[in-house]
């Protein structure tokens, strides 16, 4: 199998974690932001990573979207289950990997790539990773009231996956696409101080979830 992603971006991440899980062997190759879309557009119909290539005969040849990665895993291997065998479990946990998907990914993207461009620009401070920051930045219109909102939402999530702190799981008794998805999208926070030093117990889970994946950690917690 392989791969197509950005080797920084948080849904790419989503992605591995459930080839890790899974236990597939699989290769990545990383695509350049921007001119990725002239790469992509013809094979897929849509510019946006990860794309799984399965390589595999009577298989699609692309599957865009990570949500969708998660489904073909599902059912070419079904050891190892990513959705609960409890139907009220197996609701819940894909009603928060889409709600983690739509909003809060897109929360974490908003509040990283500020604190990027300010406070953690020495994190790297090379002129090509300012210059993606600053694309990003324009690209998804992160600006002062955006990322407010975005902090609001990011609030907002840790009351909602405040059980985490308590159990290893957020559905059922198993790891669930609930899991992977919050452990992926909320990663970046590990560089941002004010968030390793509010919700430590998040950061201990996102451990526990790429160390049971076979995922390196992400930056700032390695």
């Amino acid at each position: 199998m392989l791969l197509l992603q950005f080797s920084t971006s948080h849904y790419c991440r989503k992605a591995r974690l459930a080839l890790g899980y899974k236990g597939m062997v699989y290769r990545v190759k990383n695509l350049t932001p921007g001119v990725h879309a002239l790469q992509l557009k013809p094979k897929t119909g849509a510019t946006t990573v990860p794309v799984l290539c399965p390589e595999l005969p009577g298989q699609p040849e692309y599957i865009s979207d990570s949500s969708e990665i998660f489904r073909f895993l599902e059912e070419i291997s079904p050891d190892r289950r990513l959705f609960p065998p409890d139907a009220e479990q197996r609701l819940r946990a894909a009603w928060l990997e889409d709600w983690l998907d739509e909003s809060i990914g897109t929360a974490t993207r908003f509040v990283y790539y500020d604190y990027r461009a300010a406070a953690g620009k020495a994190i790297d401070p090379s002129f090509a990773s300012q210059i993606v920051i600053q694309i990003v930045r324009r690209q998804y219109n992160i600006n002062n009231t955006t990322v407010a909102l975005a902090k609001k939402r990011l609030d907002l999530a840790f009351q909602v996956l405040a059980g985490w702190q308590d159990r290893p799981y957020l559905c059922g008794d198993q790891l669930t696409v609930a899991d992977l998805t919050a452990a992926a999208l909320l990663s970046p926070l590990a560089l941002l101080p004010a968030y390793r030093e509010s919700v430590p117990w998040l950061f201990e889970r996102i451990k526990e979830v790429h160390l049971i994946c076979g995922e390196p950690l992400p930056p700032g917690l390695g």
